[in-house]
């Protein structure tokens, strides 16, 4: 007898699983990208998908306007938005905060953080 057609059916019916598989995950990934999009607020500390922090300003159907620096607002697509900026990230390497004075500024290593008067040399 064929016993072929077993083999034939597998090589037919993997790629078909593949391909279910990958526009599974793709609708999957969208759908978790547009309800964060849809989450952002006004005020939220954001980071861009080209490494800019900034907080939304204001929000629009597609846009979205973020101040990047006092006094320094840039508008980008809400698509370009990659994550919310945590808390935590501006802890430092090595997560400790006691040991530095309390200061409304972030350290100068710290993400986010934005030039001051002493690293202008002023």
């Amino acid at each position: 007898m064929n016993t072929n057609g077993g083999f034939s059916l597998l090589i037919f019916a993997l790629p078909l699983l593949l391909l279910g598989w990958l526009f599974f995950t793709q609708n999957k990934r969208m759908k978790q990208m547009r309800d964060f999009s849809s989450s952002l607020n006004v005020g939220d500390r954001i980071v861009t998908s080209s490494g800019i922090y900034g907080t939304v300003k204001h929000l629009d159907e597609a846009s979205a306007w973020l101040e990047i620096a006092e006094g320094t607002t840039i508008r980008v697509d809400r698509r370009a938005i990659a994550m919310k900026q945590t808390d935590t990230a501006s802890e430092g390497v090595s997560g400790t905060t006691a040991s530095t004075p309390a200061t409304d500024a972030a350290p100068d290593d710290a993400p986010g953080s934005t030039p001051d008067s002493q690293q202008n040399g002023q």
